[in-house]
């Protein structure tokens, strides 16, 4: 025990933070281990006076000693003491900086400076990417307006245009006529819910999101209806400021008078004066949304509560409606402020924004360029699953619905519109 102890003594000595605290865990270890050493002995020696033999000895303090153990593990003072002496390590410097000589640490002050021209190379490099993004923006472009026309209707492909084979048109050819004898047989296969005369492709970029496990929980079942009605998602760079936009186009529709919905994101890729090696590439630093000119009756961001109230002069109450915003995926287009450099913001509100800025740039890299295979569920994969923290859901008072007046089948004739930037 002494031997063990000295040990750890010179290993770990006192003048240095991070070593000190190593010392104490090691002194609370083997304070754990002297108490089941001692245990084992009054284990032996309570075999030997019983009259057991040196083998069911050992067995009986082996047992001993584990019980020994898990007592001591499971007892909270000693576990929080090494819990807390561990976990105190954690960013400690070791000293071995602080103790170079002079002439080293200056070396080590030059190598920074070399870093930071490096990283204004770096950001520069991004700011050229940026630009030639804009600059290829056109060429994208008549792809994507072909495919918005394919998928609305408004352009029928040639024979030409469709000839692609995959996995399943292989399977189809190796079952051979199997399936004309299912139907010999009086087997009917599951009827399509699309209609063999229907346009273009029906619910395209509603499937294709629903097909994307976190995009799909923000997308609610009253949300669906309105989402049916989106024809397109259109990608715009913009050079002053750096960043990009968002235009989601619907079709007219009985929940709101916009034709088109933007979401504009701010990118910046610069490096910070005061902390110049956080620079970790281009960020999203802010992004907003448009307003959306809803219908009446047709909101599906709000929902009607009734409260009572009480007089408190005569005693008598009153029922009155409140409304409070609930989940929709058209709260993106409403996202959460970003706090100025001086200002600070509550944990819940950095989630909700970080998770706007993730969901952001995956609309841009990889959702729009990539549509028609998420759509098929070919592009899948556990890297689109982005993280989002859990949020609890608040139980709100009185009675359910959305918008008061929410009517789901009315109809409108209103003349669509595009919704300005605010």
């Amino acid at each position: 025990g002494r031997n063990w102890r000295k040990w750890c003594a010179d290993l770990f000595p006192r003048r240095t933070r991070v070593f000190g605290s190593l010392r104490s865990c090691c002194v609370l270890l083997w304070t754990c281990r002297f108490a089941i050493a001692m245990a084992d002995e009054e284990t032996k020696t309570e075999s030997v006076e019983t009259g057991e033999n040196g083998d069911a000895a050992d067995e009986a303090a082996g047992e001993e000693s584990g019980s020994v153990l898990s007592d001591v593990l499971k007892t909270p003072g000693v576990l929080e003491a090494v819990q807390d002496r561990l976990g105190a390590l954690v960013g400690m410097s070791s000293g071995y900086i602080e103790n170079l000589p002079e002439p080293v640490k200056r070396r080590i002050k030059a190598l920074k400076n070399l870093q930071v021209e490096c990283l204004k190379v770096e950001a520069k490099f991004y700011e050229e990417v940026h630009a030639l993004e804009c600059q290829y923006q056109t060429q994208y472009k008549q792809y994507y307006d072909k495919r918005s026309a394919i998928v609305s209707g408004g352009y029928e492909p040639t024979d030409a245009e469709c000839e692609w084979e995959d996995d399943d048109d292989e399977e189809e050819e190796e079952r051979g006529g199997e399936k004309a004898d299912k139907e010999a047989a009086g087997k009917q296969t599951e009827p399509s819910v699309v209609p063999v005369d229907a346009k273009g492709i029906p619910e395209f970029w509603l499937t294709a999101m629903k097909n994307i496990e976190n995009l799909n929980q923000q997308i609610q079942e009253y949300d669906e209806p309105a989402l049916q009605h989106l024809t397109n998602i259109e990608l715009e760079y913009t050079q002053n400021p750096m960043g990009f936009v968002l235009k989601f186009h619907f079709d007219p529709n009985e929940f709101f008078t916009d034709a088109v919905l933007t979401k504009t994101y701010e990118v910046k890729a610069e490096i910070s004066s005061n902390n110049p090696f956080a620079f970790d590439g281009p960020e999203v630093v802010k992004s907003t949304g448009c307003k959306i000119n809803w219908k009446k009756g047709k909101n599906v961001t709000v929902k009607a509560t009734k409260k009572k109230q009480k007089h408190k002069g005569h005693g008598q109450s009153r029922v009155v409606m409140k409304h409070v915003k609930v989940e929709s995926f058209f709260n993106f287009f409403d996202p959460p402020e970003a706090p100025s450099e001086d200002e600070e913001q509550e944990t819940e509100e950095l989630e909700k924004l970080t998770f706007d800025y993730e969901l952001g740039l995956f609309f841009r890299d990889r959702f729009i360029p990539r549509a028609v295979l998420y759509f098929t569920g070919e592009a899948i994969d556990e890297e689109d699953e982005f993280d989002e923290e859990e949020m609890d859901e608040e139980d709100e008072e009185g009675g359910e619905g959305q918008d008061p007046d929410f009517v789901p089948k009315a109809e409108h004739n209103d003349k669509p519109q595009e919704c300005k930037q605010q």
